[in-house]
């Protein structure tokens, strides 16, 4: 095995990496495999766009190089490497003998590979051919590739091992020891402060802080610090907590500003003890309510689709979307969308957190989230709550918090929902991108609510399959903790050091991307707290009140004719959520509270900064395009797109901001406003923007649908890019016949 260094930067201002990893530090690998005159195969018709170069796998990721010199990118991550952890098969073919087979660790190929076939957890399929290859070389590569991307234990994966050479290399820059963590603004909760300050920014003055499971003593899946009702005292936690699921007591999400709480929790297995104790934990969250109001309970085994319902659907629309040919008829193809049941089951999640909402919002209740393990379905259902009802997260720094909160230290299976080990099948389930996919349909129908773009939750899926942050590493706040403490010891990390330091969290952008690369992260067109606008010639910001906060639902209606504004022809466009959770609703009969509700919020404005209920009928709901259809150069437009949207924006706003920053110099700042930051470097250093007012005004040669990502390299499923109406809309006569048009060349 030989060493190889690999360094990182930023060609023709687009990202190459398809993860976006982009590291300023050089660290090495080792070199497990290689082998030369491979041919990666774009088209799957034409070997003319092949490219040629060498395959290499090594304890982190299988890279291509070509040989031609303009594609030497030094990347660590290049459009071209894959990590270890981001294989979902590992597939051999002998195409004159007609044999195929999935490799796993540790397995004999019988026969001499001439291609090999990648199918990715990031939705690729990368093709690479060995016909001019020695086919001991090539069969020796396929099996170390298969075996590296099976490991045996989760400490051999290469984040281990990166992490413990970046620690000591960056021991320097540690003044007196002093921790950076003050420079992540993402709280982590492993301190019982950053919970106080949850408290505090919610008012939920009737809980308190919980330390009862220091080092782990209670339960092996709750964090160490966690917030309970101030009337429920520590001995009778400890006492009820055998009752429940892997001793996971009630656990608090959020507080409404009208004192009604959200809270998860386990089941409890005993029958005869239930209802005692559930009556115990009811009689505690009512009397953490100002009006003693009553408690509600949702179990979400009984009203969700299951983790393997949710995987068979994600696993059909990855076959539509990834590997089947486009249909011809674009309805066949968006029925078949349809039939796997993903968007259904975007919907069922949607609709329930609504409802939920509802409880809190309407009905001024206190809701419980119960599900078996409190693990899964609580993650998504209690997460997509707080994103309706609280605007602070759906700021990029409060979203962070929340995915923190609700899924890493609530104790989510990372570990085995990935299948970053290959072990079980069974237990691997896509529930964090189904619950991205949520967060996209309210972002797609509220797009000035969202601080953050979907480039970055894009980004976010992808983080997940490089195993270098411990966000998304492991099954529990527990067993994070015992790997990185034997972590520690094994790489002569001082005994006492920060986790967060020697091992961090996802969240701290800058080891991946320059400040520039994070500006693709900002939504151009977000209206949040804080954000700053010009009123009367002076730069003031936006603030909201408490009352400000739900003054779109208690406000009394403007005038209203049988539950509709006077002058609107029909709600139908804008309360489909009622239509959606009664189908057989009529404007003739009375009202249920609920239906009320949602036709009174529906029939307002959406204030971007209170709470937002989903729009849920069917026509609604779309495909997450950049996510699913990304890395297929058929369904790729130059310069088309939302991003060409996104570009216009952006220039525009960074032109309102350069104005903005000139009238505060010209004018100083006023007592009642709040300036921008100052200028203490060149003006560019301060911008927001990706694309600024400086650049052309016509979109760049290399935007395209998939930006930041590009499909080139990816394997093409057919020569001729694009369905029919595509190449209607590109040029092509209209009286052509479907099969020439389908043998055209863009």
């Amino acid at each position: 095995m030989c060493i190889v260094q690999f360094s990182v930067g930023l060609k023709n201002n687009k990202i190459n990496s398809p993860t976006f990893l982009l590291y300023e530090k050089v660290w090495k690998e080792i070199v497990v495999n290689e082998v030369n005159f491979v041919r990666k195969c774009i088209g799957a018709e034409s070997s003319q766009d092949d490219l040629w170069g060498k395959l290499i796998c090594t304890n982190f990721k299988v890279s291509f190089i070509p040989s031609e010199k303009s594609y030497l990118s030094h990347l660590l991550l290049g459009e071209h490497d894959i990590p270890l952890t981001c294989l979902e098969q590992v597939v051999t073919v002998n195409d004159t003998k007609g044999k195929k087979k999935i490799l796993g660790s540790n397995q004999k190929l019988k026969f001499n590979p001439t291609e090999l076939i990648l199918y990715c957890k990031d939705l690729r399929i990368i093709r690479f051919c060995f016909r001019e290859t020695g086919p001991d070389s090539a069969k020796k590569v396929c099996l170390a590739i298969a075996h590296y991307s099976h490991p045996a234990d989760l400490p051999l994966l290469f984040g281990f091992e990166y992490q413990g050479r970046r620690y000591h290399e960056s021991k320097g820059q540690r003044v007196n020891g002093a921790s950076p963590r003050g420079g992540l603004r993402t709280p982590i909760f492993d301190r019982p402060s950053d919970w106080d300050r949850e408290i505090k920014r919610t008012g939920a003055l009737e809980w308190r802080v919980c330390s009862i499971n220091e080092s782990y003593a209670i339960s092996p899946s709750l964090p160490e610090h966690f917030v309970v009702p101030v009337s429920l005292a520590d001995q009778d936690l400890k006492k009820h907590s055998i009752y429940f699921m892997n001793q996971r007591i009630p656990l608090w999400c959020w507080n409404h500003p009208n004192g009604s709480a959200l809270v998860r929790m386990a089941s409890i297995g005993d029958p005869l003890q239930q209802r005692k104790i559930d009556q115990k934990i009811f009689s505690a969250i009512t009397k953490s309510h100002p009006q003693r109001s009553e408690v509600i309970k949702s179990d979400l085994d009984k009203c969700l689709p299951n983790i393997q319902d949710i995987q068979s659907a994600f696993t059909k629309i990855r076959q539509i979307c990834v590997i089947d040919p486009f249909e011809e008829s674009e309805e066949r193809w968006l029925s078949s969308i349809e039939n796997t049941r993903w968007l259904e089951y975007v919907r069922a999640f949607l609709k329930h957190s609504a409802e939920m909402l509802y409880l809190m919002e309407g009905k001024n209740t206190s809701v419980i989230l119960q599900e078996e393990e409190d693990r899964d379905l609580n993650c998504v259902v209690s997460s997509l709550v707080q994103l309706m009802l609280d605007p602070h997260y759906r700021s990029l720094i409060g979203f962070q918090s929340l995915v923190q909160k609700e899924w890493v230290m609530a104790g989510h299976r990372f570990l085995d929902r990935c299948n970053h080990l290959k072990k079980n099948d069974k237990d691997e389930s896509p529930l964090f991108i189904l619950f991205l996919d949520c967060v996209w349909q309210m972002m797609n129908q509220y797009p000035a609510a969202f601080e953050f773009t979907e480039a970055y939750l894009t980004v976010l899926s992808d983080s997940m399959w490089i195993p270098l942050f411990s966000t998304f590493l492991f099954n529990s706040p527990k067993q994070r903790a015992q790997h990185l403490v034997d972590f520690a010891k094994n790489k002569a990390i001082p005994q006492g050091e920060d986790q967060v330091v020697y091992f961090p969290p996802v969240w701290d952008w800058s080891q991946q991307f320059s400040a520039k690369d994070q500006t693709l992260f900002n939504n151009p067109m977000y209206v949040g707290k804080g954000v700053a606008c010009v009123q009367n010639g002076e730069v003031k910001s936006f603030r909201r009140t408490k009352k400000m906060y739900s003054s779109t639902l208690r406000g009394t209606p403007a005038s209203l004719r049988n539950g509709l504004k006077v002058g609107e022809d029909s709600l139908t466009r804008r309360g489909s959520l009622v239509s959606e959770l009664k189908p057989d609703f009529s404007l003739v009969r009375d009202e249920s509270p609920s239906e009320r509700f949602f036709r009174d919020w529906f029939s307002r404005p959406a204030d971007q900064q209170s709470l937002l209920i989903p729009l849920l009928m069917p026509s609604h709901l779309a495909l997450w395009k950049l996510f699913f259809l990304r890395w297929v150069p058929e369904a790729c437009i130059s310069k088309g797109g939302p991003i060409t949207a996104y570009h216009k924006l952006s220039q525009l706003v960074d032109e309102i901001e350069i104005l903005q920053s000139k009238l505060r110099q010209y004018k100083g700042p006023s007592p009642g406003g709040t300036p921008l930051p100052s200028s203490s470097g060149p003006l560019s250093d301060q911008r927001r923007m990706y694309f600024k007012a400086s650049f052309p005004p016509s979109p760049p040669d290399f935007l395209t649908s998939s930006f930041p990502f590009t499909p080139m390299g990816n394997l093409c499923r057919r020569s001729g890019y694009g369905t029919p109406i595509s190449k209607f809309l590109n040029g092509a006569r209209i009286w052509l016949s479907t099969e020439t048009l389908a043998n055209d060349a863009l």
